[in-house]
């Protein structure tokens, strides 16, 4: 008796068993019917998640074209920030408006120098002329001859520093004129033997007997400066500072002077003489600035050709009016001394690396390192600031000589340009 019991206790377990398994069977089914009904109502099919995240991706980028807007809006993080450049290969290290302000060509270290046509400040592309320099040379500086259409540029290579001047033969060409490539039109080898050059700024000649052609003056990172004639390369005049190494030099708006910071706290003013026939007669040193207590960085004349304004850094920033009787033995006379408001860590203060006056005379742009300011003339007040206006060492500013058009309106732009490989632009800043 006992097998047969023993039979029917385990055949009674195991359809025990049988039937709790079909019981929670149906009810997992039912569970899981009910999380696939919640989960996607429209579908009755198992989850697949593979196939969901394309779909959420795709709804939420219904426009992919906007992507490259959206992050560059939310990169401009200072409402002066108008647009940005890009396309450059490497560090941009000079850049220079045409006196239209519609042109901007910039000298890139890839060994191209691109012209870009500013119709539209707020476009989201511009065109752009490009000009590759022999292989080897990288574009230091750059600066606009006579129009939008001709450029010198000076290049650094192994073997010294070189000018190149390039033109169009058809600079009329309308509509059609960016399909016209640049041609070599002059070039001057070892310009200043194989010291770099540091700076290159080009102006028309107004000032006397001066027949309106654009002049262009080189300064090297030795002591001495050079003065070209923008179309024929001819070199007009040579000076030496004697002030071991320069910062940079300039030449006045009209033509008139040249002017230098250079390693010592004096600032030394030229004047162009020209002769009946336009041509330069001599340069010849005029009158000094003195008042600084160290090196000038950067000067720049008013857009009148009366002042200099200069930053040193001994920390302050003066005004200077040339506009004297020196052949008298007048002396310049200093209109305003300002602190410059920066300083570091400790308290001390620091100094501009670059300055550029607007086409007005009324606003300062100044830089220091990654640093862009806007100052007052009159009174030396920060209008603006953008403490990181780029992603690197500011290499250079430049204003627009004219208004340029920002969708239905004209604003007076500056440019910026970096060793993060970009160049940006910027409305000027309301007095």
């Amino acid at each position: 008796m006992e097998p047969i019991v023993s039979i029917a206790v385990v055949t009674s377990l195991i359809l025990g068993a049988l039937i709790a398994f079909i019981a929670f069977g149906t009810y997992f089914r039912n569970r899981k019917s009910e999380i696939v009904s919640i989960a996607n109502p429209s579908d009755t099919a198992p989850l697949n998640l593979k196939n969901s995240k394309p779909h959420q991706t795709k709804k939420s980028h219904a426009k992919p074209h906007q992507s490259h807007a959206d992050k560059d809006l939310n990169k401009r993080h200072h409402p002066l920030d108008l647009n940005t450049l890009k396309g450059h290969g490497d560090s941009v290290n000079g850049l220079c408006f045409s006196l239209d302000g519609h042109s901007l060509a910039t000298a890139c270290d890839d060994g191209v120098v691109r012209v870009f046509k500013l119709d539209d400040a707020s476009s989201k592309s511009f065109k752009f002329m490009r000009i590759n320099l022999p292989a080897g040379g990288h574009p230091t500086a750059v600066a606009f001859v006579d129009d939008a259409s001709s450029v010198v540029v000076a290049s650094q290579s192994l073997t010294g520093a070189s000018l190149y001047m390039y033109g169009e033969d058809n600079p009329k060409g309308g509509e059609n004129r960016q399909h016209f490539k640049p041609e070599l039109k002059w070039e001057q080898h070892n310009a200043h033997e194989k010291k770099y050059i540091l700076t290159l700024f080009g102006t028309k000649a107004t000032h006397g007997a001066a027949d309106g052609s654009t002049i262009v003056a080189s300064s090297s990172e030795g002591t001495d400066i050079k003065l070209w004639h923008g179309k024929s390369g001819k070199m007009l005049g040579f000076v030496d500072t004697n002030q071991l190494k320069n910062n940079m030099a300039t030449v006045s708006p009209n033509g008139r002077f040249i002017a230098a910071a250079a390693f010592t706290a004096d600032v030394k003013v030229w004047e162009i003489v020209y002769s009946k026939d336009s041509s330069v007669k001599e340069v010849t040193k005029v009158m000094q600035l003195k008042g600084h207590k160290s090196a000038v960085t950067w000067l720049s004349f008013t857009p009148d050709s009366e002042r200099i304004i200069t930053a040193s850094k001994d920390g302050s920033i003066r005004v200077w009016n040339i506009n004297v009787r020196y052949h008298l033995d007048e002396d310049p006379k200093t209109l305003k001394v300002f602190p410059i408001p920066l300083h570091d860590s400790n308290g001390t203060a620091l100094h501009y690396d670059r300055l550029s006056i607007s086409p007005d005379g009324k606003i300062l742009a100044v830089t220091h390192g990654s640093l862009l300011q806007w100052l007052s003339v009159e009174t030396g007040e920060v209008l603006e600031t953008a403490d990181k206006a780029h992603d690197g060492d500011i290499t250079d500013i430049a204003w627009a000589p004219k208004p340029i058009p920002v969708g239905d309106k004209r604003v007076t732009i500056l440019a910026s340009s970096s060793v993060d490989k970009k160049v940006k632009l910027w409305a000027s800043p309301t007095l």
